[in-house]
């Protein structure tokens, strides 16, 4: 009777659930299916437009996926797909070897005022992300007014256009990525380096292990699971990164550094293709569940949980 008192109590989250997450996935994957545009989707009445089912031929079947089809056989996917697996990679290890080295600068005894340097941290966490990114976009200007490009001046280096050079553009997606994240990280791991038994550390001293080895051998162990968990969410949020490369230069130059997430919006309303931007959306929610089950499932995030 409590159990039916309690899933009572539940039910209506659970609705509310459905129709925020479950209902817009069940109706992108309609549209995936369709040859929606702008011309026929907002054609009808209510949510059914006029738009059409496109069949492709599949061992003899007809099936509703000529999108799918068109997506997997263009190569700018493919290009998106990677760029944007490289993107996760590269930002990923940024954010935890610099989220570590914070962290390990803030909890250290010859720190003062690390209270308070913890706060000023954090500030970057608490500013909205379209904010920061347009202030980055400004430092990482082509003119030679741009903060960057003083640096390289100060330096005795050339200027440098950095948004119209692909590499040097995807560089600029990677620091300010860092920036939007690494206060994550920082707490994440102050509160795992907090939680390392002193007595480990002072054990390594006796021994004569020094400062790296006690690293190594004592406090990578203990900070390996949290550190992990933070990554894996992370890289979530950097697979989906939409506003960097969109803010910066449209995921340019060209189409050349167009994440996944930028490039199935650009189908879908720069050029007018519902049905393919929407079967690229799920292709993404699709490689994003199967990272985060094979890194939950691979790094025994789920240990001790219990059924």
């Amino acid at each position: 009777m409590e159990r039916n008192g309690a899933g009572l109590l539940v039910l209506p989250g659970l609705l509310l659930f459905s129709i925020f997450m479950f209902f817009p996935l069940a109706y992108t994957f309609y549209l995936s299916l369709t040859n929606a545009q702008p011309t026929n989707v907002f054609a009808g009445d209510g949510l059914r437009g006029d738009e059409q089912f496109v069949f492709t031929e599949v061992l003899g079947l007809q099936l509703p996926i000529a999108n799918y089809v068109e997506v997997l056989s263009d190569p700018a996917f493919w290009n998106s797909i990677g760029v944007t697996w490289l993107f996760v990679v590269a930002s990923v290890g940024l954010k935890v070897a610099f989220g570590i080295a914070l962290a390990m600068v803030l909890t250290s005894d010859r720190i003062r005022g690390k209270r308070y340097l913890r706060s000023v941290v954090i500030i970057p966490w608490a500013l909205p992300p379209i904010f920061t990114i347009t202030i980055w976009s400004g430092v990482f200007s082509s003119a030679r007014f741009g903060l960057a490009n003083q640096f390289l001046i100060w330096l005795g280096f050339t200027p440098q256009a950095f948004f119209t050079d692909r590499w040097l553009a995807f560089t600029t997606y990677l620091i300010t990525e860092m920036w939007l994240a690494y206060p994550f990280m920082v707490i994440i791991t102050v509160s795992a380096l907090q939680a390392v038994p002193e007595e480990l550390i002072d054990a390594a001293k006796v021994d004569g292990a020094g400062y790296f080895s006690r690293f190594r051998a004592v406090t990578a162990p203990a900070i390996k699971r949290p550190v992990m968990f933070a990554g894996i969410l992370t890289a979530a949020a950097s697979f989906q990164q939409f506003l960097i490369p969109y803010v910066f230069n449209r995921g340019g130059p060209g189409r050349d550094n167009e994440l996944i997430i930028l490039y199935g919006y650009r189908e879908a309303f720069n050029f007018n293709q519902y049905g393919a931007g929407a079967a690229i959306m799920l292709t993404a929610v699709l490689f994003i569940a199967m990272f985060m089950l094979v890194a939950v499932w691979k790094g025994e995030l789920a240990e001790g949980v219990n059924n």
